[in-house]
């Protein structure tokens, strides 16, 4: 397939990543907005940035992939890409607590069609030794999306209000979908898998999964991606209100200095990270796994030093540098989850891992979080929520750190690791 081609597509897709990321995590820089509207506690915010998107995100993600691994999977990230970007409009619709809810909920339907399918097609247009700097390139959608999403979204909120920003923000998603759907092909599935295919295109979802759960190199970096994701979104979805909090400035100011640390950190941190790991296993396949135990603790550091400092550009940097450290274990995590499983498994086995990673990372964190700032908000006041922040993330950095090291321990030392059939 044409070099230039494959690049095309993977630029496509990180602009879906971009999409995706941008209308979830929107809601960041609205929360106090909203909050302030319909008069919300932080943990009725914790739920609406956090469980109403993904209860159906992570759980419509598994049947969804397993269609993708037997269906057309760029039809499968062109329509997911529109309807989750008409959902997103919707939200502006929203009359109170419960509206917003469902609307949010059908974010998650929509959204629950991209990753899966377009890592699964990244896998099939770049070669093994390719598919690191490929993640790294597709992760910077995500960061894209994230930083540019809070400096749109916080002018946006400004100029014309919250309601109005989720419906501009909609509408580009839906000419990027038939962008998509029209100009993209469907490439031969597996062209460039290196394992002996075992007719799991043939087996039914239980069977995949009690073949994945056997699998410990796919359950220990799934388990840790998912924990490391929880850092990720307790930054994501909190810092904008702890800055509204701390410091004396707008939601527009908000957006433009929180999107360009985002920029600063985040752009060369999973472009790093993918040309790093594909340096590093050429000596040992398990850097994979060790890189992200690495960053994690000194991400966690640098996140400890933003939230304590006293000045706002201390912060800010601190920040940055925090998220640049984040993006590293991004490309290693994500081509080792690819590469622990065969060409069928591969849409279903990102889904299922999604669905752990969402469900620890983007339900459970933001709420337990919201609830703790709520019963520190008493005592500590403004603080609260820097401290329920620190807390959370601190001790899952920890644990996160220790089941990477376990997940290298069930791999070989060969520079060409390749997990045991299940």
């Amino acid at each position: 397939m044409n070099g230039y081609y494959r690049y095309y597509v993977l630029g496509i897709l990180t602009l879906t990543s971009l999409l995706s990321i941008a209308d979830r995590l929107i809601m960041s820089i609205l929360l106090e907005d909203i909050k302030a509207e319909f008069t919300m506690s932080d943990t009725q915010l914790g739920l609406l940035a956090g469980l109403a998107f993904t209860l159906f995100y992570a759980t419509m993600g598994i049947p969804i992939a397993r269609l993708a691994d037997r269906k057309n999977r760029k039809n499968i990230v062109g329509i997911a890409l529109m309807v989750w970007s008409a959902m997103t409009a919707l939200c502006g619709a929203a009359t109170g607590f419960v509206s917003l809810f469902l609307a949010r909920l059908g974010v998650g339907v929509g959204e629950a069609g991209g990753s899966p399918p377009s890592y699964s097609l990244i896998a099939d247009y770049f070669k093994s030794h390719e598919l690191a700097r490929a993640m790294g390139i597709y992760t910077v959608g995500a960061v894209l999306g994230t930083g540019g999403g809070l400096m749109v979204g916080g002018l946006l909120a400004e100029a014309i209000g919250w309601r109005m920003t989720f419906l501009a923000l909609g509408i580009p998603g839906i000419l990027l979908g038939l962008v998509l759907l029209y100009t993209v092909k469907e490439p031969e599935r597996g062209r460039y898998d290196t394992r002996p295919d075992k007719g799991e295109q043939e087996a039914s979802i239980r069977e995949t999964l009690i073949s994945l759960a056997a699998n410990k190199t796919y359950v220990g970096v799934s388990i840790s991606f998912a924990l490391l994701t929880t850092v990720g979104y307790a930054m994501a979805i909190w810092m904008a209100p702890i800055m509204m909090r701390n410091f004396d400035v707008s939601v527009g100011q908000v957006g433009l200095y929180l999107g360009a640390a985002y920029f600063i950190g985040g752009i060369p941190g999973p472009i790093i990270g993918g040309y790093l790991t594909d340096y590093l296993v050429k000596f040992d396949e398990r850097w994979r796994a060790w890189l992200p135990a690495i960053a994690i603790i000194f991400v966690v550091i640098a996140f400890w030093f933003s939230l304590n400092a006293d000045s706002f550009w201390g912060f800010l940097g601190f920040f940055a540098l925090a998220y640049a450290i984040f993006m590293l274990p991004q490309a290693p995590s994500m081509s080792l989850l690819q590469s622990s499983v065969h060409s069928g498994q591969r849409a279903l086995g990102v889904a299922f891992a999604m669905f752990i990673n969402n469900m620890l990372g983007q339900a459970l964190g933001p709420f337990l979080i919201g609830v703790m700032s709520d019963a520190l908000a008493p005592e500590y006041g403004s603080k609260a929520l820097n401290y329920a922040v620190m807390s959370l993330c601190g001790c899952v950095a920890i644990i996160a750190a220790c089941c990477y090291v376990w997940t290298a321990k069930t791999m070989h030392a060969s520079p060409q690791h390749k997990p045991a059939a299940s």
